[in-house]
């Protein structure tokens, strides 16, 4: 990729676009642990200051596509048919389409899982503010694809059981992935196998008893 350096705003904008792309595709070929400045640098082709022009920082760029991300997969929630049935058929099937998504979006769910620990760590004020305002735009409309389906839920349980949901995404997505030695002990003792995590089967079990506790209490 060969960069010519931006003078205007829209220049600016399309290649900080350019650059988000090459970290993307980076994502497809390693987990965010191992995403480095330099290497990004390096498959766009410019020196690791010039890409500073364009992202704040290495976390920073990835908070910038955790939020494309999180926009394209409400986007697609947004598409789904809403639950019919009773409620215990409601939950379960917002649960499974929840997870069932989630899990289909591994690059999503490895962002959510680094988000805390990770990506808010290294990051100004300005961009941390422009993220959670967005996170919280994504967290409203998630909201309202729950309650088509939980009519039962109101506005402020809706935003919980979708903020839950990505709490439990990023937790599970990391459990799912052990070592080496821990992946073998499954293998060495099958009384142990049930410890297994798994996504999506763990990830919908957990939503649909948080799902399932709001809407009693409700």
């Amino acid at each position: 990729m060969t960069f010519r350096r931006a003078r205007t705003d829209d220049q600016r904008d399309e290649r900080r676009r350019a650059v988000l792309g090459v970290l993307a595709e980076m994502l497809t070929e390693m987990p965010v642990a191992q995403v480095s400045l330099n290497e990004l640098a390096r498959r766009v082709g410019l020196a690791k200051s010039n890409v500073l022009r364009y992202v704040e920082s290495r976390e920073a760029a990835l908070l910038a596509l955790l939020d494309e991300r999180l926009v394209e997969w409400v986007s697609a929630l947004e598409d789904a048919p809403p639950a019919a049935g009773t409620a215990r058929d409601r939950v379960d099937a917002l649960a499974g389409l929840l997870a069932t998504t989630l899990t289909d979006r591994p690059v999503l769910c490895d962002l959510l899982a680094a988000q805390s620990a990770v990506l808010e760590r290294n990051v100004s004020t300005e961009v941390a503010l422009r993220y959670k305002q967005g996170l919280r735009e994504v967290g409203l409309r998630l909201a309202v694809v729950v309650r088509r389906s939980l009519a039962e839920l109101d506005d402020d349980d809706a935003f919980r059981l979708g903020a839950g949901t990505l709490l439990c995404a990023g937790t599970v997505f990391t459990a799912c992935r052990p070592t080496p030695a821990m992946a073998a002990v499954y293998d060495l003792d099958p009384t142990l196998a049930e410890m297994r995590v798994a996504l999506p089967d763990t990830l919908r079990d957990l939503v649909a008893v948080f799902a399932s506790g709001l809407v009693a209490r409700a």
